[in-house]
């Protein structure tokens, strides 16, 4: 192990510190994402689909250029 001097408690304790935060946020993560995947499945159980999911619609024509058509 590298020697680390008079101030090898503080270093180590920062790293360990560190580390448990980095583990925090990534069990974080992954927890929501499981949710939002569960969540997603029962939505669409339901019939309820997600927007992006479908078919793109014909474009609507806009008030201007039905305007120049009158």
């Amino acid at each position: 192990m590298p020697e680390l001097g008079a101030h090898a408690d503080f270093i180590i304790a920062a790293y360990g510190v560190t580390f448990v935060a980095v583990a925090a946020l990534a069990s974080f993560i992954v927890a929501d994402d499981r949710r939002q995947r569960r969540l997603l499945a029962e939505l669409e159980a339901r019939g309820i689909r997600r927007r992006s999911a479908q078919t793109p619609a014909k474009p609507r024509a806009s008030a201007t250029s039905r305007k120049r058509h009158a």
